[in-house]
Order: C-alpha cells, then structure tokens, then sequence
C-alpha cells in the first residue's frame, strides 16, 4: 500500500482534487489516502470538502491577516516539513499554481518525495500575469515526477522546457470530472437556496466574479465602474457577485455596488451554489482560472478579466475572450450578449478542457508508476 498526500489550501484545488482523491479511495488495498489542508483559504476549503464528502486528515492553519508572500511561504514550508517528518509520505499530489502547490512541491523535493501535478503545463509565459500563480507552476514543473496536464497544447508546452516525454500525460481537466458529481438533491437545494433569496435565476442572470491579486488597486476601479454601467442599463437583468473575502476587493464592491437594485452581493458560495449559477448564466465576467474551464461545459460566454490567461484552449475555441480590466472592451463584449437573448448566445463549441474521465486515467498512471 502506498501512502499518497494531497495537498491543498484553496477552494479551486480542492474542486479539481476531490475527483482523484474519490477515485484513490475506491482502491483502499492499494492507496492510503492523507488529506492535507494548509488552509490558505480557511473557510472556503473546509466548505467545499465538505460538500464532497471529504474531510482533512491535517489542518495547517497556514494564513495570517495582512502577510506578505514570502511569510506565508515560509509558514507553510515549515509547517508541511512537519508534516513529512511525522508521516512516512510515497507521493504528493498538488493541484495548479497556489502558495501551497509550490511548497507542497517543494517539501516534497527536499523529502525525495515524487510530485505528482495535477493540471500542469498551463503557461502565460508573462511571469506577472497571474501573479504570482505564473512562476509557482513553472517551478512546481522542474520537480514533478508526472506530469497530469489537461491538453495536448499543455503537453508541449512542457515539451518545450525539456520534461521528458514520459513524464507527461494528457488527462483532461478533472474539474470536468467534478462537475459530473453534482446529483439532484444538490441541484435542488441550490434551487431552493436562490429562492430563498429573492434571486430570480432565468435567461438573464449575469454571474461575476472578480479577486486576482493583480487586478487589486486601480485595476478593481475600473472593473466596478464597467459592471455598475452594465447593471445600471440593463435593468431587466439580475447581476450576481460572490464576493471575495480579501479586503482589497470586498470593501469596494460592497462600496460602490452594494445599493444598485439589480445586483446581488453574496458572500463566497458553496461549489454546487457555484455551479448553479455558471449553468443559469446568459454572461459570465471572471478573472478566475477555474470558471474558465467549467463554464463552457455549459456553453456559456465568458469574458475573462485578465490581459493574460494560462488557459489558451478556450480563447483559441472562441468558448471565453480577454477583455482585461479594460473598461471599454468589458461594455463592448458584455452588451453583445446582454443586448441579445441567452438562445442566441449560447456556445457551439464543445469543451475544450475534458470530457469528464480525468481522474480515472490519472489513478491508472498512478498505479503504472508504482509498478
């Protein structure tokens, strides 16, 4: 038996593991199974693990009010070295480009521990868009024993930086895979939840969400003044934003939006409340990595927030576009869909991202290494 550590801390990592842990956790004689949250996003990890049924072997409580990059990257090292030495670790599964990735990564390294990266070789090749997200993939890449990527443009990209062939596999995105989790007692308790709420969910819902480190300061300012101009002309629309918990954003929406009619500010939503939304949407505005890869399983048009995204596939399928944090471009992308009907808008494309079988070909990997 192996003794396999996921390690995680924020929502977005857990969406995309909980598929593999599930499926790791099917074969009990074979993968012992430990759960390790650094808490980087406390409330919302703890939230969304529950939801799928899964709960943390080991809580790190990683996170401090106000920290600089280079202090919660210290913590969490130390804090998983721990963890390392008083567990006898086989291999370490990160997911993506967070704080806990690289350290998990890293730890795992300086412990000859085999990395295992779910979702890599996604490259903006713009080392501060995202930021800092861009440079803790590329260097989680240099120690990953396998490499899980979602699609063959990820495959070379990695190919490009002298990862050996046969450590690349192309699997699909397991948030696909999770999608497929949601069952109908879900479906209808999120019905009940935005009734609740007073939230009319028909064909023109607007889901927003807004929370990358670099669209913070004057690039936040514009993004409110694009989405107060929208819900303000589209008055028959219902616009609805989960609201981050960072302060460098909350504050400000809460400021500036929170009095408009027609907009709807939500504290951060339960995965299944999420998806709801993405599969309701007429528009999706995101500077989000993962909605960028779910809502087209829904074929929804997404205008992502960001001049960069790592996440090409869908650009290059006309499934999502970059509009920034550009005030102009935002109105001229938005009112082409809010100015027409949710049928006429829907996506023609398929998803580029997967096809829902993502964790079980990455277990079946898992087993040939071991081999």
């Amino acid at each position: 038996m192996k003794n396999i550590a996921f390690i995680f801390g924020t929502r977005p990592e857990i969406i995309k593991l909980a598929p593999v842990i599930l499926t790791l956790k099917k074969y009990q004689e074979d993968y012992n199974v430990i759960i390790c949250n650094t808490e980087q996003q406390k409330e919302l990890s703890n939230q969304t693990l529950a939801y799928f049924g899964l709960k943390a072997d080991i809580n790190l409580d990683c996170m401090r009010e106000n920290q600089s990059l280079s202090s919660v990257q210290a913590r969490i090292l130390t804090s998983l070295d721990k963890v390392f030495n008083e567990n006898k670790i086989d291999a370490t599964i990160v997911q993506g480009d967070t704080m806990t990735v690289l350290c998990g990564a890293l730890t795992s390294f300086y412990h000859k521990t085999p990395v295992f990266h779910v979702e890599a070789g996604l490259r903006s090749y713009d080392i501060y868009e995202p930021f800092p997200e861009e440079v803790m993939r590329q260097m989680t890449s240099r120690v990953a024993a396998l490499h899980f990527a979602p699609t063959e443009v990820n495959k070379q990209a990695l190919l490009k930086e002298d990862i050996s062939e046969n450590k690349i596999h192309v699997v699909g995105n397991t948030v696909i895979d999770a999608l497929f989790c949601l069952s109908q007692e879900v479906i209808e308790q999120s019905e009940k939840f935005y009734k609740e709420k007073n939230i009319p969910i028909d064909d023109k819902l607007v889901l927003i969400t807004a929370h990358r480190r670099e669209n913070h300061g004057e690039r936040i300012d514009r993004i409110i003044d694009a989405i107060s101009y929208l819900a303000k002309k589209y008055e028959d629309h219902t616009f609805v934003i989960p609201v981050h918990p960072n302060p460098n954003v909350r504050v400000k929406i809460h400021d500036r939006l929170g009095n408009i009619k027609n907009i709807h500010l939500l504290t951060p939503l339960d995965y299944p409340y999420l998806v709801y939304l993405m599969k309701h949407a007429k528009l999706i505005l995101t500077d989000s990595g993962g909605i960028q890869e779910e809502a087209p399983s829904f074929a929804c048009p997404t205008l992502v927030m960001r001049y960069e995204t790592e996440r090409k596939e869908g650009i290059d399928a006309g499934v999502s576009k970059l509009v920034g944090a550009d005030y102009d471009k935002i109105l001229e992308e938005s009112e082409k869909i809010l100015s027409s009907t949710k049928e006429l808008t829907r996506l023609k494309a398929q998803n580029p991202y997967g096809d829902g079988d993502a964790s079980n070909k990455i277990e079946k990997i898992i087993r040939e290494y071991f081999k």
